[in-house]
């Protein structure tokens, strides 16, 4: 058996050789460097990826999926382990699948295991074109499964939805650094992208409406407190009625009640009367 024709167990042969011989993604990145130099090593190094994707297809990815994914993230723990998602994210990018695969991951195969779906939308993100990016994972931004989360800080909860607003808006996600892409209102000024329509409607519209509804609901408030029971009329400079609401009626007998007790303590600290003339005259004050 000739030299060309042993199969490294380490996979290091496909770090080896895509470097220089190899095809490039879709998106014109390297499969083999899209993921730092650090997170390749303990990828390959772990013993989850030498045991369980050691000699698999794109078929057996699914049984991988499906038997040691509940939870989605990059490394775990201090010692900064390999999650099976981000091994299996590895092992694609080695794959390289097709689309119509990639649609299986998706479509079928998501609707029953979303950590499979999960997985194939992160390595669209990985190595596909912004265009298809964008087209690819936009409608799985109504999908509202839950999914863990586990990272170095332990195990948190999160959604679909979420993971893929990450994918499309953050800079990185699951321990890895994402290609910059361009902004989609850039791509749809090029057209290339037709403008996004959410499920919502008109977000310009929604929020004229929600203005709308407040200013109606100050209105009628404002009426409520104009024609409250209890209310007398005032009278202006002009000679014109000013209606008076009875909050403001109650603020006024405090305020003469506090100018009442005011005066009676002025009195009572007046040193220059008797103290007998000092309690005559509280007790002919009204």
């Amino acid at each position: 058996m000739s030299k060309s024709e042993y199969h490294r167990a380490d996979e290091r042969r496909f770090l080896d050789e895509r470097g220089s011989s190899g095809a490039l993604a879709p998106n014109g990145l390297n499969p083999a460097t899209i993921m730092e130099k650090a997170v390749r090593e303990r990828i390959v190094d772990c013993y989850f990826y030498k045991e369980q994707c050691f000699g698999v297809n794109e078929a057996d990815i699914v049984d991988r999926v499906v038997e040691h994914v509940d939870y989605i993230g990059g490394v775990q723990a201090s010692v900064q382990k390999p999650t099976p998602f981000l091994c299996l994210a590895f092992k694609l990018l080695q794959l390289a699948p097709s689309d119509d695969i990639l649609d299986e991951y998706l479509e079928f195969g998501g609707e029953k295991f979303k950590y499979l779906r999960a997985l194939a939308l992160f390595y669209i993100r990985l190595t596909r074109p912004d265009k298809d990016v964008y087209t690819r994972l936009e409608p799985f931004l109504e999908d509202r499964r839950k999914l863990r989360r586990k990272g170095r800080n332990g195990t948190t909860l999160t959604f679909m939805d979420v993971f893929v607003d990450d994918l499309l808006t953050k800079d990185r996600v699951c321990a890895t650094s994402l290609w910059k892409m361009r902004k989609r209102d850039i791509l749809e000024d090029l057209e290339m992208l037709e403008p996004r329509v959410s499920p919502l409607g008109d977000i310009e519209e929604l929020l004229e409406e929600a203005d709308r509804e407040e200013e109606e609901e100050r209105r009628q408030n404002g009426e409520q407190e104009r024609n409250g029971d209890g209310g007398h009329d005032d009278y202006d400079s002009d000679g014109s009625v000013r209606s008076v609401s009875p909050d403001r009626r109650s603020r006024s007998r405090s305020r003469s009640r506090s100018h009442s007790r005011r005066q009676d303590n002025d009195d009572d600290m007046d040193l220059d009367r008797p103290s007998e003339e000092r309690r005559s005259s509280r007790d002919k004050s009204p």
